[in-house]
């Protein structure tokens, strides 16, 4: 790794460490030049080379950034850490990038998010399925809460996408001390 200071090409790793979820890897590094020190991150590359075939047959290249926000507007003002999101959309990254080698579906990629929006947070889930499969009124809503309310489970996807065992992959969010007291309307005394 070249030197920002010096810009000499010789330099030791003197500390690496890994995100929560595994996908970057941080390394402190020393210039052996200089003795000066950097930060860099590794990352798994991105899936440039796949494309995504959109519901009217346009082919557009994959993009983390425009599936993050999606996620982020399903999951706003819901107890889901930006980690969450992280370890989602890498999951279902890694999902297209061992399924596919050019091209994937729109559909496989929202489906995988439905599944692990289900796991992690029904209402983000509901939020998402409903601009991703188009409710057009109040009735789509209720349809989707009763299949939900139904079977807690398993919410109503796709069987070609889903897989046949489900394990959360995701940490259950923090619950505070006044959730458990919530049914008896009694707060903790100080």
């Amino acid at each position: 790794m070249r030197c920002p200071f010096c810009q000499k090409d010789n330099d030791r790793v003197a500390d690496t460490r890994h995100s929560a979820d595994g996908s970057v890897v941080r390394r402190r590094r020393v210039c052996c030049a200089c003795g000066g020190k950097f930060t860099t991150y590794e990352k798994i590359g991105e899936i440039t080379q796949i494309r995504v075939i959109k519901k009217n047959g346009e082919r557009v290249p994959f993009d983390r950034e425009k599936l993050r926000k999606g996620i982020e507007r399903a999951c706003w003002k819901r107890e889901i850490s930006d980690e969450q999101i992280s370890t989602l959309i890498t999951h279902v990254e890694l999902e297209i990038d061992t399924a596919f080698e050019s091209e994937v579906k729109v559909q496989f990629i929202g489906e995988r998010v439905m599944h692990y929006l289900s796991e992690l947070d029904q209402v983000a889930y509901v939020r998402f399925a409903s601009v991703y499969r188009q409710f057009k009124d109040v009735d789509d809503f209720i349809k989707e809460l009763h299949e939900i309310k139904e079977n807690p489970d398993m919410p109503s996807l796709s069987s070609e996408y889903v897989p046949k065992k489900r394990t959360s992959r995701f940490p259950k969010t923090k619950r505070n001390r006044y959730d458990e007291h919530e049914s008896t309307g009694n707060l903790p005394l100080e």
